[in-house]
C-alpha cells in the first residue's frame, strides 16, 4: 500500500497549476556563485509572471518538502545516507566548498531547496492529470538515477513524479519522457532502462556531459545535436520527433524536461538556440500533448544564464496567450470561489476562448 503524503494533497480554489516555493532559490554565502546555474532564477520567473499580471502568490501552488518516505519510492536508503556527507553533496553540486561545511547546513541550504523542488515536481504530476497541464517552476534533476546523483542533480524528480503516478493515480500506466535540456538525461533513464511503460525522447548536444553510453540505450528516439546547431535545424527535428514519439506510443502523461541551456552563448550547453527558439519549442510540445489530449507535465531544469528566467516566464506567458494552458477543471475544488476569485476566473475563460 502507498504510504501516505502531503505532496497529493489537493491544493485549494482557484489556484493555477503552476507550483513553486520560495524555499526553491539556493543562497548561502555567495557559494551558489561559484557554479555557473543562476540559484535564484526560479524566483526571478515566479516575478515575472507576477509583473505580467499572469499569476499571484494566492494562485499558485506551494511546493513541499519531500519526505525520507517520498524519495525512498525511487532512491535506496544506501545513497540517501551518502547525501549526509557534505564532500559527496559538493561533488553532486559541482560547488567543491560544499565539501567544507557541516552537514546540517548543507542540509538546510542546498538540499532543501532541492527536496522542495523534488516535491513540486511530484505534485505536479498529480496536479497535471487533474488539470490537463502543470508546471513545477523548478525540478529537472535529470542526471539523478535511484543510487547516484551528478550535474547538480541530488535527487531524481522526474523518476519519482513518474513512479507516484503509476503507484497512486488510476489510469496512469504508461508516461513519455521528452527531454531538451542540452544534456542527456541519463538518471532517468538509468531508472527506466528496462520499463516498457515509459518511453524517452532525448535531444541533446552530443559531445558534451554526461556521454552516458549505458544509459542511451533506454532512449526511445535519440537527437543528437552537433555543436552550435541553430533554431531552423532544431526546431524542425524537435517537432518530427515529438509528433514521431506521440505517434508511435500513446502515454497517459508526458513528462516535459524544458532545460534552458540550448540559449545561444550558454557556458555548457554548446547549442545556439535563441530566445524565439527556445519559445517556439516549448510551444511544439504543448501542442501536441494537449490536440492529443495527453496531460503535459513541464519541469525548468538546465540554464545556466541570467536571462534565462525571462525567457521561461515568456515561454509560459506564450503558452497562455495561445490557450494552451487549458482553463483550470473544478477537480481542485474546496469550497467555494470568493467573488473577486470568480471575476479573475471569468477574465481567464474569456482569454482561453481560443481553446474550446
Amino acid at each position: 500500500r502507498p504510504h501516505r503524503t502531503e505532496l497529493y494533497e489537493d491544493p485549494p480554489l482557484g489556484c493555477w497549476p503552476i507550483v513553486y516555493s520560495p524555499d526553491y532559490n539556493i543562497t548561502f554565502m555567495g557559494l551558489e556563485k561559484l557554479h555557473p546555474f543562476d540559484a535564484g532564477k526560479w524566483g526571478k520567473i515566479i516575478n515575472f509572471l507576477k509583473e505580467e499580471k499572469l499569476i499571484a502568490d494566492d494562485l499558485i501552488v506551494q511546493a513541499r518538502e519531500a519526505t525520507d518516505e517520498d524519495l525512498l519510492v525511487v532512491h535506496t536508503r544506501r545513497y540517501l545516507n551518502k547525501l549526509k556527507w557534505s564532500f559527496v553533496v559538493a561533488t553532486i553540486t559541482e560547488i567543491p566548498p560544499v565539501a567544507f561545511l557541516p552537514n546540517f547546513i548543507v542540509q538546510r541550504k542546498v538540499l532543501k531547496p532541492l527536496r522542495t523542488q523534488t516535491g513540486g515536481t511530484i505534485m505536479a504530476g498529480k496536479l497535471a492529470m487533474d488539470r490537463g497541464w502543470a508546471i513545477n517552476v523548478g525540478g529537472g534533476f535529470h542526471h539523478c538515477s535511484s543510487d547516484k546523483g551528478g550535474g547538480f542533480c541530488a535527487y531524481a524528480d522526474i523518476t519519482l513524479a513518474i513512479k507516484f503516478l503509476f503507484e497512486r493515480v488510476q489510469g496512469v500506466s504508461r508516461a513519455t519522457i521528452i527531454d531538451l535540456d542540452a544534456h542527456q538525461g541519463n538518471g532517468h533513464e538509468r531508472d527506466f532502462m528496462d520499463d516498457p511503460r515509459v518511453y524517452i525522447m532525448d535531444a541533446y548536444n552530443r559531445y558534451i556531459y554526461p556521454g552516458d553510453g549505458f544509459a542511451k540505450r533506454a532512449i526511445k528516439r535519440k537527437v543528437e545535436l552537433e555543436w552550435g546547431t541553430e533554431d531552423t535545424e532544431y526546431l524542425q527535428k524537435v517537432q518530427t520527433h515529438v509528433e514521431g514519439a506521440l505517434n508511435e506510443f500513446k502515454p497517459d502523461i508526458v513528462v516535459y524536461n524544458a532545460g534552458t541551456d540550448i540559449l545561444d552563448g550558454d557556458p555548457l550547453g554548446g547549442l545556439a538556440i535563441s530566445p524565439q527558439g527556445i519559445v517556439k519549442r516549448d510551444e511544439v510540445v504543448f501542442r501536441a500533448a494537449r490536440s492529443r489530449g495527453v496531460p503535459v507535465l513541464m519541469v525548468t531544469s538546465g540554464g545556466y544564464q541570467k536571462r534565462t528566467a525571462r525567457i521561461i516566464a515568456d515561454s509560459i506567458l506564450n503558452l497562455h496567450s495561445l490557450g494552451l494552458l487549458g482553463r483550470q477543471q473544478p477537480a481542485c475544488a474546496l469550497g467555494s470561489p470568493s467573488p473577486d476569485q470568480m471575476v479573475r476566473d471569468s477574465a481567464r475563460d474569456f482569454s482561453n476562448l481560443s481553446l474550446q
